[in-house]
């Protein structure tokens, strides 16, 4: 039995697209919910989630873990993995990783386009790779 998973999306969430989902037989999808923006912005994205959550729950489900993907796709719904595409939320206290975890984040890419506090981006005109304080 295999699953249809979307590696990474950003999109103008709705009903319409959770309906698409289920009708197009997606079992999960990894939801970006920052790009650039600091904590307590991502805390207000998580917070729009949530209401999408209760107001959808026939559609979609917050997955924290392997086992919350294959329980979506049994009741037919999509699992969603939360994700951050730039560490901007964590600004510059590592400790945050594991509260950004305990919300169900599961993804975090090191940079996005540009400088971040732990890598270079593609944009940048000279790559000099992880930071210093990437490497703690």
């Amino acid at each position: 039995m295999g699953y249809r998973i979307d590696g990474l999306q950003y999109a103008n969430w709705s009903e319409k697209i959770f309906t698409e989902m289920l009708d197009g037989s997606l079992d999960c999808v990894h939801a970006t919910i920052a790009y650039h923006e600091n904590f307590r912005e991502t805390i207000l994205n998580l917070e729009e989630w949530n209401r999408w959550f209760e107001r959808y729950p026939d559609r979609i489900v917050h997955a924290h873990y392997a086992e919350d993907i294959r329980l979506a796709k049994k009741e037919g719904k999509t699992a969603i993995i939360f994700g951050f595409q730039t560490p901007a939320p964590i600004e510059d206290d590592i400790s945050l990783l594991q509260i950004w975890h305990q919300l169900g984040i599961r993804i975090m890419q090191l940079t996005y386009n540009n400088q971040s506090l732990l890598a270079t981006g593609c944009y940048e005109a000279e790559d000099s790779g992880i930071t210093r304080w990437d490497k703690r």
